[in-house]
C-alpha cells in the first residue's frame, strides 16, 4: 500500500516536471522570436559580380544562382522558415560564413591570386561533394547538383582558372 502511494507520487511528479519542461521550452521559443535576423541585402555592382565578370553562359549562371548564390553572394533569398528563431539564427550564420569565405557579388574586387585560390576551392568542394551543403540541399532540392551539373561547373571553374593564369602569369604556382 505504501509502495503503491509512493509510485503514484512519483508518476505525479514526473507529469508535473514534464509539464513544466514543455512550458519552459515553449516560453523560450516565444522569447526567441523577439530576436530577429537582419535580412537586408547589400547592393550588388553588376560589374563586380562573378557571373558578369566571367561572362558565364545562361546554364552556368542558373546553376550558380540556384545552388551557390544564397550563401555565397550579397543577395541571399530568405525562405519563409527564416522567420522562426533559433532556426533563423543558424541559417543567418551559414549565410554570413559562406559569403565571408566566398562572395560571388564581390568577385571583381578579388586579387588574381585570391580568385585563383577560390576557383581551386570551388573545384575541390564540388568534387568532394561538400558543396552545396547537404543541410541546404535537403530543404532546397533544386540546389542539389546532378553529375552533369557538377561536371559543367568543375570544367567552368577550371577554364576560369586557366584564363586567369593566361591573364596574370605572375600568379601561377
Amino acid at each position: 500500500m505504501i509502495a503503491e502511494a509512493f509510485f503514484k507520487i512519483q508518476i505525479m511528479l514526473k507529469k508535473i516536471t514534464l509539464k513544466r519542461t514543455v512550458i519552459v521550452i515553449i516560453g523560450l521559443l516565444l522569447i526567441f522570436q523577439l530576436f530577429r535576423i537582419d535580412k537586408t541585402t547589400k547592393p550588388v555592382d553588376p560589374s563586380s559580380d562573378f557571373i558578369s565578370v566571367t561572362q558565364s553562359n545562361l546554364e552556368i549562371a542558373t546553376i550558380l544562382k540556384t545552388s551557390c548564390y544564397d550563401c555565397h553572394s550579397n543577395q541571399p533569398v530568405y525562405p519563409w522558415y527564416t522567420n522562426f528563431a533559433p532556426l533563423s539564427w543558424w541559417i543567418k550564420h551559414h549565410i554570413n560564413e559562406g559569403s565571408e569565405h566566398l562572395n560571388f557579388s564581390e568577385w571583381g574586387n578579388y586579387t588574381a591570386k585570391r580568385k585563383d585560390h577560390k576557383l581551386e576551392e570551388c573545384v575541390e568542394m564540388i568534387e568532394e561533394g561538400e558543396m552545396p551543403m547537404t543541410s541546404y540541399t535537403l530543404i532546397h532540392g533544386n540546389a542539389k547538383l546532378n553529375d552533369t551539373q557538377k561536371t559543367l561547373l568543375i570544367n567552368w571553374f577550371k577554364t576560369q582558372r586557366d584564363s586567369l593564369k593566361v591573364q596574370n602569369p605572375q600568379h601561377e604556382d
